[in-house]
């Protein structure tokens, strides 16, 4: 999970000047974790294509916008979509609303 965590932070210092780069870190921090089966962090599974393994920077690499109540994250490298529901609201009595 260590080595997963430095290649995460090594793809975002040097995105500014070599995206391929990023992108190859991206790539081998997913294979260490389908060797080791570890699960990467949800927070760092959002910052990458599941498609084709680009490092997602908004505005540059991914477009995020919000529609219907999801967030939805598109690579601009090949047009990928993820989608992520934002929550249901819960009134002050704690049921759901619908």
């Amino acid at each position: 999970m260590e080595r997963i965590l430095i290649l995460f932070s090594q793809a975002e210092s040097f995105f500014s000047w070599n995206q391929e780069y990023s992108h190859l870190c991206v790539k081998r921090a997913r294979m260490i974790a389908m060797k080791e089966r570890i699960r990467i962090p949800p927070l760092l599974a959002r910052r990458y294509c599941r498609r084709c393994n680009a490092y997602l920077v908004p505005g540059t690499t991914g477009r995020v916008r919000i529609y219907r109540g999801r967030v939805i994250i598109t690579c601009l490298t090949c047009g990928w979509h993820r989608r992520i529901p934002t929550g249901r609201s819960v009134r002050s009595n704690g049921k759901e609303k619908k």
